[in-house]
């Protein structure tokens, strides 16, 4: 069973790599949106959630930029570096996103009050998914990455979206943040990162305490994940800016770091057990707050250190034990894989099948594989490592379960058959088992040591 789990691993992991990079500066793709009388060629730079030219038909249209899925989507193309498994074409990707990035800032939703007739060329039907003009002419300079996602030829989405969104800055922050070693002072794609990562770092410390969308751009208000991932970026964006030789800004971000996770504190709802993913006005039924996005604020903003809203953190651990306890409540393909449950996003979710998600199963596993990395030096604890590990591995079992032949990853698997639902293709989900397969080796290792 271990031999065919490892071997799964390893061709899956090919996959995973091969089907990502797929998603990186498409400009072979044109996406027709005659509804909205235009069409999108990807730009360089640029990386689509999905590179299926999809309609809602019934996939959904996933041919945009999204800041969030753009990030995750690097971070796991560094981590392919880092392995050896992508070599200097890395580096000019990260060239390139870096360029298209940086370009974003030079929109501005005022020019599309031009006589341009873009309005005039939408079909009469598609006019109720416009956004309007008031809305657009607000976008421009900073605010632009805020906007959840833009089209891939890297213009503003004139669609109606849930909007502002908060995560994305903060996640190219991390980023950016770990892809610095990884580039030489003195060139210029060393300056351009830099560059960009100011903006962020700025954009994070500006807007962190506003309301925004969550990471399912489904409801505005503070959000667990958001804020998390926030305090993860200017902390590290702290050290950054010590190094560059700039104490006032690091000193800022030090002081909004603490007032985050003080923030944050909060959320823990001591009778329910878990964090909250969001903040309620009153009145609300704790098991509405319990949501994988808690999951994914320890993973995405991993920096092998323990203490509160991280991996080590007792209180992240027994959220994941009560996410387990409600998807294997909720979805029949569980009856098989209670120690380790198909995961999904929240209790009640409508989205496609309401079903289970490629990416939530992996963050429970690689979170497993985070524990493990924390373990100490003494026995009890290399055991716990060992433990923790193993329930890793069993998450990834359940992963092979629902993953084809093919080793295809869509966005969802149907909560009763198992089947593939919504975007096929994700990156995220590609991304998401890299990152997973990354904190196994680390797993191991710490394993391996007792």
């Amino acid at each position: 069973m271990a031999q065919a789990l490892e071997a799964w691993l390893a061709a899956q992991y090919a996959h995973s790599r091969e089907q990502m990079l797929r998603s990186i500066s498409r400009t072979d793709l044109v996406k027709e949106r005659p509804g909205f009388g235009h069409s999108v060629r990807a730009a360089a730079g640029s990386v689509v959630a999905s590179p299926v030219l999809a309609d809602w038909d019934p996939e959904p249209d996933y041919f945009f930029h999204w800041f969030r899925d753009s990030s995750l989507v690097m971070d796991a193309l560094r981590l392919l570096h880092e392995d050896g498994q992508v070599g200097d074409e890395a580096l000019a990707m990260l060239t390139d996103f870096i360029a298209f990035s940086s370009a974003l800032r030079g929109l501005d939703g005022r020019n599309l009050r031009q006589p341009r007739g873009w309005r005039e060329r939408v079909r009469e039907d598609f006019h109720q998914y416009l956004r309007d003009e008031a809305e657009l002419a607000c976008v421009r300079g900073a605010d632009v990455v805020a906007e959840t996602r833009v089209n891939a030829d890297g213009t503003l989405d004139i669609s109606k979206w849930a909007r502002p969104q908060h995560d994305g800055a903060a996640l190219r922050a991390l980023t950016l943040l770990r892809w610095h070693p990884h580039v030489h002072a003195d060139e210029p794609r060393a300056q351009a990162l830099a560059q960009l990562l100011r903006h962020d770092l700025s954009f994070v410390l500006a807007h962190w305490s506003e309301p925004a969308f969550d990471m399912w751009e489904e409801q505005r208000g503070l959000h667990y994940h958001t804020l998390a991932v926030s305090a993860a970026a200017l902390a590290a964006g702290a050290d950054w800016h010590e190094g560059a030789g700039n104490a006032a800004a690091a000193q800022a971000c030090r002081v909004a770091v603490r007032q985050i996770r003080e923030r944050l504190d909060a959320f823990w709802l001591a009778d329910a057990g878990f964090y909250a993913s969001h903040q309620s006005s009153g009145g609300a039924d704790a098991r509405q707050m319990l949501d994988i996005s808690v999951v994914f604020a320890a993973i995405h903003g991993w920096d092998g250190s323990a203490g509160r809203h991280t991996a080590g953190d007792p209180r992240m651990q027994a959220t994941l034990r009560r996410l387990m306890d409600l998807f294997n409540d909720e979805y029949a393909i569980n009856r098989e894989h209670r120690a380790a449950p198909a995961m999904g996003r929240y209790r009640g979710d409508r989205y496609f099948s309401g079903g289970a998600y490629y990416f939530s199963t992996l963050a429970a596993a690689e979170l497993c594989f985070r524990v493990a990395c924390l373990a100490a030096d003494d026995a009890a604890a290399q055991d716990g490592a060992a433990q923790w590990r193993e329930r890793g591995d069993a998450f990834l079992a359940t992963v092979r379960a629902f993953t084809p032949a093919s080793g295809d990853l869509s966005e969802q698997f149907d909560q009763r058959s198992g089947a593939q639902t919504s975007a096929r293709h994700l990156a995220w989900s590609y991304a998401a088992f890299i990152s997973c397969l990354a904190a196994r080796r680390a797993a191991g290792a710490v394993v391996a040591r007792a």
